[in-house]
């Protein structure tokens, strides 16, 4: 979710309910040496606590000194990443990688917990691959680190984000460890929320992709959660609405000419599905300025109010179907 879970989107999904929203993976050494970009996403003015900055790495000192170094400028929990798939994070042996090497992980732990003075928590997957699940030992390990809180992607690293989560490992760590549990893992509606913590036992569960385009996802799983009863659908102004202020959020975070970039993949992810978007969404990626962007935002919008008070998505549209085909070739 590096690239998407920056404080504006953060601040917004906290406002839609989610109990807690981590920050973009930052990996120890460019947190410590790194760029202007690196300092954009350890930035956390006026975001609503707790704050909880996300880090990387594979250097059990470096790694206390990036903890320290987000302690004194305003974190009040230190996540350590050791469940990202991705090949740049893996190939310097961090994220995911870490569990291929189970002493390197419980150095890594050590000096982290020892090094600040807040919770510390930890984000792993099942294991390296199908042959090589040791989520439990790990979890084990981290417990008796001093490590707080657990949350667990039901995949390993070798499935990526290929095939579908499974949670019996999750459930089997829930029983190994006293610690609370976070779920993780295809989880896209209420009725997947539940029972993910039916099954697995966890005490919470994340989202990561599913809350792309639609950060309303935390108060549907919330409200059916504690009534079994569904949410009325978002209406067509109040998608507008939020989708507007998390734009202009957007602008004033990164500047106009980069806000303006980055805010095109949420309006893709704002409108995917809705009927007619798939011209739109085209057409999003060539306009060059704010207010083109926010007259074509506007415009959509009007027109689909004229239609429907509430969204209404579309299943299979083959119009759709060929623009994200394009889109992916040309990405």
């Amino acid at each position: 979710m590096a690239g998407v879970t920056d404080r504006p989107f953060r601040q917004l999904c906290k406002k839609m309910g989610a109990g807690l929203a981590v920050s973009e993976m930052v990996t120890s050494n460019s947190l410590l040496y790194g760029s202007e970009k690196t300092k954009r996403r350890a930035n956390h003015e006026g975001e609503v606590n707790p704050i909880s900055v996300q880090i990387a790495g594979a250097d059990p000192q470096m790694m206390a000194e990036a903890a320290k170094h987000n302690v004194d400028n305003g974190a009040q929990i230190i996540d350590i990443n050791m469940g990202c798939p991705a090949k740049k994070i893996c190939n310097v042996m961090a994220g995911s990688a870490l569990l291929k090497d189970e002493p390197l992980v419980a150095q890594i732990l050590r000096a982290v917990v020892a090094a600040v003075d807040v919770p510390v928590t930890l984000k792993i997957r099942t294991g390296w691959d199908k042959n090589n699940r040791n989520a439990i030992s790990v979890a084990k390990m981290a417990e008796d680190i001093g490590v707080q809180a657990l949350a667990m992607h039901g995949r390993t690293r070798a499935c990526a984000y290929m095939g579908e989560a499974e949670y019996d490992t999750i459930a089997a760590v829930k029983q190994a460890i006293n610690i609370p549990l976070i779920a993780n893992g295809d989880i896209t509606t209420p009725e997947k929320a539940k029972f993910v913590l039916d099954y697995t036992g966890a005490d919470a569960v994340m989202i990561g992709r599913a809350a792309q385009g639609r950060p309303w996802i935390f108060r549907e799983i919330d409200h059916y959660l504690k009534t079994g009863t569904h949410l009325l659908a978002p209406t067509v102004e109040e998608i507008h609405s939020v989708m507007l202020e998390h734009l202009h959020d957007l602008y004033a975070f990164y500047g106009d000419l980069t806000g303006m970039r980055m805010a095109r993949k949420h309006i893709s992810w704002y409108t995917k599905g809705l009927a007619g978007s798939a011209q739109f969404r085209h057409s999003m990626n060539t306009l060059q300025s704010i207010d083109l962007q926010l007259n074509a935002i506007n415009d959509f919008f009007d027109e689909l109010k004229s239609k429907n008070d509430r969204l209404v998505y579309i299943e299979n549209d083959a119009e759709d179907a060929a623009t994200d085909a394009s889109e992916a070739l040309a990405a």
